[in-house]
């Protein structure tokens, strides 16, 4: 595996590796597609939130008073980048119900290729959150820097990226920008080719989430 800086983790746990095996395929159903990108969420949201402070509390058990450990009730908002990110939602919200749900609408221009805001609705107490950006593909790196840096200019001191697919030059986009923000992905594919498509990649996840074209 190649090596991104401490920044960056890859998620190989075999269950995440089998699935996005199962994303790639051509033949996946757009049923099957959603279903996946919600169990890989979930399985990559174990690490994700691995750094959740715990504190200790008393219980009672059916048998004895016992001293246990609890999340100890640290502030999470999940921002997903519109419209793909939808997808990993539900899959974070199993294991982090309490936690606030923002979004950030970017679309990247096919000439450019560089993002372009369309919609922003964020929780009122955001800059009191740690944050967790959500998108299934880190390609260029345009959306998940320009969305990570509104983030900030709203206040924002903790976020972790957390995509399925990578490219290296997402990687380093989003490095050279955000050094401070830790990366977690599930694979990290050859490159992008001149359309800003990951290679191999999956094709464009939107559209196989949603059906469109």
């Amino acid at each position: 595996m190649r090596q991104f800086g401490s920044n960056v983790k890859v998620m190989d746990h075999p269950l995440i590796v089998h699935k996005i095996s199962m994303l790639r395929d051509i033949s996946t159903s757009m049923k099957e597609f959603r279903e996946l990108v919600e169990e890989i969420s979930m399985l990559m949201g174990f690490e994700a939130t691995r750094d959740l402070p715990l504190k200790e509390v008393e219980i009672e058990t059916p048998v004895a008073t016992a001293r246990a450990q609890v999340i100890s009730g640290k502030k999470l908002a999940l921002v997903p980048i519109l419209r793909a990110g939808l997808g990993m939602v539900d899959g974070m919200l199993s294991l982090l119900p309490a936690a606030k749900v923002g979004h950030i609408g970017l679309f990247r221009d096919p000439d450019t290729l560089l993002p372009v805001e369309y919609y922003c609705k964020l929780p009122e107490d955001l800059h009191e959150r740690d944050i967790i950006v959500l998108d299934p593909m880190l390609a260029t790196g345009g959306s998940a820097s320009a969305s990570i840096q509104l983030l900030k200019n709203k206040g924002v001191k903790n976020i972790k990226l957390m995509c399925i697919l990578a490219a290296p030059e997402g990687i380093l986009k989003v490095q050279t920008a955000h050094p401070d923000v830790e990366i977690l992905c599930g694979a990290v594919d050859e490159k992008t080719n001149e359309h800003g498509y990951i290679i191999p990649g999956l094709g464009d996840a939107g559209d196989r989430m949603f059906g469109t074209k």
